[in-house]
């Protein structure tokens, strides 16, 4: 017995010696990924990853005040945006539960005299971005009520006589509007504002101690002051009246809170699993076509594993949060900047708990050019696809054929893949039995065989040199979507693309104001008034041509 129980410790003291090196090792890898992108005397990030409900890493870097120069601490309260969504959503829900209200029903019924410009907006076009309302936040006059505080029925009355965009339910579009509604909706129901629904409902149920539909004038404890970059300067973010996100984007938390909430959505705590899955798992068009975006949730996939993720992005702060399901890991980040790519910060920390974690480029090796060679050339998927790899000074490029058709390098590391710059998307060449060429490419959530076929590639688009006074033309802030904006500039004779949390790239005209990006698949059109100033952008990418008014 004595032995046994001998033996019984040593393992007992091997796991635990086991779990304590894993650990160690995990949060070394995620400062590795963290501090790469947040530095100390900047503004940071506070961010938690938790498996199974229970912490596994929780750290703050850099600054949460840079004029008090007050580091960051994972206490600190920020602005979530859009995560907002989330909480209005399951608001909602819950009422359906109750019996108060149905998705399906016509927001009339709620807000009779809403101009529905004779069709039928549901709530549930309201919840998944397809009502065709226009989104407030992308209108002209946006910025001019930034410092403005406003009723609900106020802020309705700026965009309920506005064209509709589309027909009901004919396409997605993120939409602030939709979510206003959602919370005067919730206010008519309940008769109490959506701000008491939310603290009485959600935060005192789960003990959200830190959480808040946030105010100016309020003195939250620990607060993080926002910031906004300008250039290679940060400066304190601009003023906005938080009673103008209201139901879209006012609250404030905690990484500890938003655990909490995690925690109690996968414990059905406030909606029946039912209800949730009408939320997490993507909707449709009238057309049948699948969105990915259900209710206040997009569903996504990272690494092979499926799960459901928001960001969310305010005057001074941006943040995401990311949920998987099966490996029950919830990552969410916090920063008090709106610039930086917070959700590529938490998507690869989650990647790591996982233990899928993401290649980075830095690991790349160096392969001879009598190997790379062997893989040169065209190669043709099921879907009709066809890609060429290139061979330029020793490295290798990919090229899909199409618009917007782009060369990429692509870097290979020690498995024998390839990967592209952001580390998710990658080729794995080899030979048949015939000895003929074939790849897998694999993005994160499918692979896709293609097999080696005899096929130039296209010819390199032409770039023309546009003289400098029209390239000024060009210059302004354009909003793409809500907190979204693409700045462009003009230095001598070039002209760049800045858009919000992403570094400045060069764009290249192939006509007067037709433009192209060659560090991604994307093209700029500027859109002239008929008195011929400029008033608009097109963003061509993805398939998806993305109107951006010109705001400043």
């Amino acid at each position: 017995m004595k032995s046994f129980q001998k033996i019984t410790a040593l393992v007992v003291l091997y796991v635990c010696t086991t779990f304590s090196i894993n650990a160690q090792n995990l949060e070394k890898q995620i400062d590795d990924i963290v501090s790469e992108a947040y530095v100390e005397n900047e503004p940071g990030i506070s961010i938690l990853a938790a498996k199974d409900g229970k912490v596994v890493y929780r750290k703050a870097f850099g600054k949460a005040n840079l004029e008090l120069d007050v580091p960051l601490k994972p206490e600190n309260v920020f602005e979530i945006g859009s995560i907002t969504k989330q909480f209005t959503a399951v608001a909602i829900l819950m009422l359906e539960e109750q019996g108060k209200l149905k998705i399906e029903d016509d927001i009339t019924k709620y807000i009779p005299d809403y101009p529905t410009k004779g069709k039928k907006i549901t709530i549930h076009h309201l919840l998944n971005h397809t009502s065709g309302i226009k989104s407030y936040t992308g209108m002209q006059n946006f910025l001019e009520l930034t410092r403005k505080d406003m009723t609900p029925t106020e802020l309705i009355d700026v965009f309920k006589n506005e064209p509709m965009d589309f027909d009901p339910g004919e396409e997605f579009r993120y939409n602030n509007s939709g979510y206003i509604l959602l919370g005067y909706i919730i206010e008519v129901i309940t008769k109490d504002t959506y701000e008491n629904f939310i603290e009485k409902n959600i935060f005192e149920k789960i003990g959200m101690k830190d959480s808040y539909y946030g105010k100016m004038s309020q003195l939250i404890k620990n607060r993080a002051a926002g910031y906004k970059q300008d250039k290679d300067s940060f400066l304190n973010a601009d003023y906005l009246s938080l009673t103008l996100p209201y139901a879209a984007g006012s609250l404030m938390s905690t990484v500890d809170d938003l655990l909490k909430w995690q925690n109690a959505i996968s414990a059905n705590t406030f909606i029946k699993r039912t209800s949730l899955e009408k939320a997490i798992y993507g909707s449709k068009l009238n057309s049948g076509e699948e969105i990915n975006y259900g209710y206040g949730w997009g569903k996504t996939k990272l690494q092979g594993a499926k799960g459901y993720e928001h960001s969310g992005g305010i005057f001074g702060y941006t943040t995401n949060g990311i949920f998987l399901e099966d490996e029950n890991v919830y990552v969410i980040g916090l920063t008090n900047c709106n610039c930086k790519d917070v959700g590529d910060v938490t998507r690869k920390v989650a990647a790591m708990v996982i233990g899928k974690p993401i290649p980075n480029k830095k690991d790349a090796i160096s392969v001879a050019e009598t190997t790379l060679k062997k893989w040169v050339g065209a190669y043709e998927f099921n879907d009709g696809v066809i890609r060429h790899i290139k061979l330029k000074e020793g490295k290798l490029y990919s090229l899909r054929e199409g618009e917007n058709s782009r060369e990429f390098e692509i870097y290979p590391m020690k498995d024998g893949s390839f990967i592209f710059d952001d580390g998710t998307i990658s080729y794995t060449f080899s030979l048949t039995k015939e000895g003929k060429r074939q790849t897998v490419f694999k993005t994160s959530s499918e692979s896709f065989t293609g097999k080696g076929i005899d096929k130039a590639p296209p010819a390199e688009r032409k770039v023309i040199a546009i003289a400098a006074d029209i390239l000024k033309t060009y210059i302004g802030t354009y909003e793409l979507q809500p907190n979204f904006f693409i700045e462009i500039t003009v230095e001598g004779s070039s002209i760049f693309a800045t858009a919000t949390g992403q570094p400045k790239f060069e764009i290249f005209a192939e006509t007067e104001s037709h433009f192209f990006l060659k560090v991604v698949p994307a093209e700029i059109t500027f859109n002239k008034a008929d008195d011929g100033k400029v008033e608009s952008l097109t963003l061509n990418q993805g398939g998806r041509k993305m109107p951006a008014k010109k705001v400043k």
